[in-house]
């Protein structure tokens, strides 16, 4: 008569899936040095420190934008109106510097922090007192953002001409020998790796993504908590919607278009599962990366850039298919271990 194996003979590959489930950031890893290496073979100049730099610049804006979406995810939710959040506060803030130029830069990023928490507390509370799902919502202030940026561009767009030197130079500044606006990055990365690691409110944050209903009777205030990674949101694409000024030294109606599509791409990639409670700074990074090199390889091998659209919806298919696999059989293993 056979027996169920016990805890202490469970089969080999049994353990080694619960071992990569729970540090999902390697297999990331892995795929990421799989793809450098495919991509040199094809383009040596790949490798290049110039050429990683590039890709730190580009992806630095989408790291900040994507944690914040990161978070939104964690609490079982979205928010696609990040793109015209940037595009509103790269048009608000930039046209107001085109006729203030004697603000200093740090003044207008803490600006656009302030716009985009106003954009993101907007979005909180129609969530949280208006009681509308997410998606409708976001969905709603896309439009209602984007639509804001063309009345107060009035069809204009902010060119580099009109733009002061200084606030130009501000993200590419070297720090140490690296480019400010990467710099920034990190330091938001490390903000918010301490803030939900080690913080009860970032605990909180993963908690109610877990399951609102016990985060609830555990007295943690939900609503409280969904507006709180909202307006976080917004104050990070609002930042980030400057840094987009300086960085490009322009700003147009169609600035940060489609950005929804590449934050969710990344947070999702980097092991945020859409149905809550699990997600990483560390993975975020590590989506962010990912995306960078394929945008940078797409360029290089000569691949038509219309390609990275369909990459990012079938990445999150897939990401959300694998993720809704791994948490089946991680909760039959589980439960396994817990009757053995």
């Amino acid at each position: 008569m056979k027996t169920a194996p016990t805890a202490d003979h469970q089969p080999a590959g049994r353990n080694l899936f619960l071992v990569l489930a729970n540090v999902r950031e390697t297999s990331i890893f892995i795929f990421i040095v799989l793809i450098i290496a495919v991509v040199t073979l094809r383009s040596p100049y790949f490798l290049n420190v110039d050429n990683f730099r590039d890709i730190l610049l580009d992806i630095a804006i989408l790291i900040m934008v994507s944690i914040g979406q990161m978070m939104i995810i964690i609490t079982r939710g979205f928010d696609l109106s990040v793109g015209s959040g940037i595009g509103l506060s790269a048009m608000a803030i930039g046209m107001f510097i085109t006729q203030h130029w004697g603000l200093p830069p740090w003044a207008a990023v803490l600006m656009g922090i302030g716009l985009g928490l106003l954009m993101g507390g907007f979005n909180g509370f129609a969530v949280t007192v208006g009681r509308v799902p997410p998606v409708i919502v976001t969905l709603g202030t896309l439009s209602i953002y984007r639509g804001l940026v063309y009345v107060v561009s009035q069809g204009a767009w902010v060119n580099a001409d009109e733009l002061p030197p200084v606030f130009k130079e501000f993200t590419l500044q070297p720090i140490l020998g690296i480019p400010a606006l990467i710099i920034f990055a990190v330091v938001v990365a490390l903000i918010f790796y301490y803030f939900l690691n080690h913080t009860r409110t970032g605990r909180q944050i993963y908690a109610v993504g877990s399951n609102p209903a016990a985060a609830q009777l555990a007295g943690i205030r939900v609503n409280r908590i969904i507006f709180l990674v909202f307006a976080l949101s917004g104050a990070l694409y609002g930042m980030a919607g400057v840094l987009w000024v300086s960085r490009y030294a322009n700003a147009a109606n169609n600035t940060g278009m489609g950005w929804e599509l590449q934050s969710i791409a990344a947070a999702v990639i980097g092991g945020v599962s859409v149905f809550g409670g699990t997600g990483t700074v560390p993975g975020v990074l590590l989506g962010s990366f990912l995306l960078g090199i394929i945008n940078n390889a797409v360029n290089l091998v000569g691949i038509s850039p219309f390609w990275k659209q369909v990459f990012y919806g079938v990445v999150i298919l897939l990401a959300v298919i694998a993720d809704s696999l791994i948490s089946r059989r991680l909760q039959r293993a589980l439960t396994l271990r817990r009757t053995t």
